[in-house]
């Protein structure tokens, strides 16, 4: 097995705050690079630092978004294959950001407002045709597209149910749980699974 090397940073805190250290010496020939001031690492994804950089990560991930969903909607296929394409290709992109990455509704609800404007500039909608039938199942005489809103808050729910029944179990997903409730500044994902149940 062999580690990526160039892949890896270090970073160092004493009492939650960045002090200044060496670079990691492995051997002769390999060591791993100390993070600087101000720079960020990908983490599953996810840009960090001595916290997670929320709204960096957030332009990057509308950026993909959007290309993608160009490249998928300039393409030859078929307008079935289209909409599939998209929920397997576009769709993640946020998907495994949500309950990491602090998005607030009204920023989903702009993204799901800019795909239905790029099908229609792509002719895949009509400016007049009814936008909740896009989000409808196919069986059902929608388009069967998957709206990112609806994703983000079936993916909460999951989050705080899995929270909810297995911290018992599981000490890690325990110390989850509680850094979730002590957290002023955060919107603890369990609260706002309530809220997206009760709306």
């Amino acid at each position: 097995m062999e580690f990526g090397l160039e892949k890896c940073a270090k970073i160092a805190f004493k009492r939650g705050k960045l002090v200044h250290s060496q670079n990691l010496v492995i051997d002769i020939n390999r060591e791993i690079q100390k993070l600087e001031q101000g720079e960020t690492w990908k983490y599953i994804g996810i840009e960090e630092s001595e916290c997670i950089q929320h709204q960096q990560t957030k332009e990057r991930l509308k950026q993909e978004y959007s290309r993608r969903l160009r490249m998928i909607l300039k393409s030859e296929m078929n307008a079935r294959n289209k909409i599939t394409a998209i929920g397997a290709l576009a769709v993640p992109v946020f998907r495994y950001s949500f309950g990491i990455i602090n998005w607030r509704t009204e920023e989903i609800k702009k993204i799901d407002r800019k795909t239905s404007k790029m099908l229609t500039m792509h002719k895949m909608h009509h400016t007049k045709a009814d936008i909740d039938r896009l989000y409808v199942k196919r069986k059902e005489g929608g388009r069967g597209l998957v709206q990112i809103e609806a994703a983000y808050k079936a993916e909460i729910i999951n989050i705080a149910e899995y929270l909810k029944t297995n911290y018992k179990k599981d000490q890690f997903v325990n110390l989850v749980k509680s850094h979730e409730s002590t957290q002023p500044n955060m919107n603890p994902i369990i609260k706002t699974a309530a809220k997206i149940t009760e709306e």
